[in-house]
């Protein structure tokens, strides 16, 4: 068991929130600074169509640098909020880039008092590096339209995640529009220097998070399948081993992407939580039989090899502020929970909602795990509109009848989106400080 972690003057989810402000502002005061430095444009709309540019181009290597799975920002933020960073962060590069083309296009068509379709092709086809702008742009729309809400639902994480490489395509074309035409480029050193490291940083906090690390931690550790035990009808927990995992930067609460190399099976990437705390010499994920992914798991041989992404998260102890815990989990996010008992120190109290108390998955663990550590568990089973003796279930009438002290304790929540959402409502009324309340969209990793 762990020890509570010692304060720090600033939190680590606040140092990296400052972190990512202070690299954003800077490199914005450096932007504009150079292009003031470049001189007057042609005319004021133009200036702007340049500028708007500069900024999109910013913007773009900021997008790479929250999807490059970087470990420190990583534990920090977590990969839920590090993807909605990204996922906000494009729509501004969209927006930034459709300014960018008005505002040069229309500038210019200004100037050579042409039409904005006319000028749009002969900028294309006279001045180098426009056209492969225009492809850039047509991508980033693509990969845009495709990341919207009702399109991402619609499709398989495989097909989403083969569109969105897309996105490489559509920032090397950019790069090469810029170093083309763009004065940054073409009119100072300085900025030269700037941008040449701006994007090469990018590029390289890219190739380690995203393929190097994973690629060095597989050929050290290399995982494989020692047994697939079925903890239900529908649920299956998959136990692995490997080399030096002692060395492995795993804590309760994380996941991973895990691709289990078989013939059918090794282009998948699924996301899952690791269900017990990570002890050195195994590692185990616990999974409910949602799609064929999750449920092709039972079929899985002892001794396949896997290939394992991560880990990742930051639903850990790394942010406690307080010496006691409640833990809040619904149906399958029990996993993190369940490891997230062995870890954490105080007096932790459990809550598991599930719908039967047959569903409630690795109880006995659970239940032995709280008596060996004086911890208490309720499960709340029924229906979702099923209330209890003080309201609906996980109300903040409920969560303070069952826990008075909740208040003075860490909450740490994972479950589904709605019951999440819940939960995080009635701590939000009882007031709960919101420094004491961890939970991550495990909609993923879960």
């Amino acid at each position: 068991m762990t020890a509570v972690p010692v304060r720090t003057p600033i939190r680590p989810r606040v140092a990296a929130k400052a972190g990512l402000l202070a690299f954003l502002g800077a490199n914005v005061v450096a932007v504009t600074a150079l292009f003031a430095a470049g001189g007057a444009s042609d005319s004021v709309v133009i200036g702007i169509g340049r500028l708007t540019g500069l900024y999109a181009a910013l913007a773009i290597a900021c997008q790479l640098l929250l999807v490059a799975r970087l470990p420190w920002l990583d534990r920090r933020l977590g990969m839920d909020r590090l993807t909605s960073l990204h996922r906000w962060t494009g729509f501004g590069v969209l927006w930034l880039l459709v300014a960018h083309l008005v505002f040069i296009v229309f500038g210019y068509a200004a100037l050579e008092q042409h039409g904005p379709a006319d000028q749009l092709v002969e900028l294309a086809n006279t001045m180098e590096g426009v056209l492969r702008a225009i492809v850039a742009f047509a991508l980033i729309l693509v990969v845009g339209a495709v990341s919207a809400r009702f399109a991402r639902r619609r499709m398989s994480y495989e097909t989403w995640h083969f569109v969105h490489l897309y996105t490489y395509a559509a920032v090397l074309l950019a790069f090469t529009h810029q170093v083309a035409i763009g004065q940054s480029f073409t009119g100072s050193a300085l900025a030269k220097a700037y941008w040449w490291t701006l994007w090469l940083g990018a590029g390289t906090a890219v190739l380690a998070g995203r393929v190097l690390l994973p690629l060095w931690r597989n050929l050290r550790h290399r995982l494989r399948v020692t047994a697939v035990v079925p903890e239900s009808p529908d649920v299956v927990s998959v136990y692995l081993t490997g080399k030096h995992l002692d060395r492995l930067p795993a804590r309760a609460g994380q996941f991973f992407l895990w691709r289990f190399l078989t013939r059918d099976r090794w282009w998948q990437a699924n996301p899952f939580s690791l269900s017990a705390a990570p002890d050195g010499r195994t590692l185990r994920l616990t999974a409910k039989a949602v799609g064929e992914s999750s449920a092709a798991l039972r079929s899985l041989r002892v001794g396949t090899r896997v290939f394992a992404e991560g880990p990742y998260g930051a639903f850990t102890t790394i942010h406690r502020q307080r010496p006691n815990a409640l833990l809040v989990a619904g149906g399958v996010g029990i996993t993190p929970i369940r490891a997230l008992l062995e870890d954490v120190a105080g007096h932790v109290v459990v809550l598991y909602r599930v719908r039967t108390p047959q569903d409630a998955v690795l109880l006995p663990e659970l239940r032995a795990l709280a008596k060996a550590r004086g911890a208490v568990i309720h499960v709340l089973s029924g229906p979702s509109t099923a209330e209890g003796p003080h309201g609906p279930l996980l109300s903040a009438e409920s969560l303070r009848a069952l826990v008075p002290d909740v208040l003075e304790r860490d909450v740490f929540v994972c479950g589904p989106p709605g019951m999440t959402s819940a939960v995080l409502r009635g701590l939000r009324r009882l007031r709960v400080p919101v420094t004491q309340v961890h939970a991550e969209r495990f909609s993923l990793a879960a």
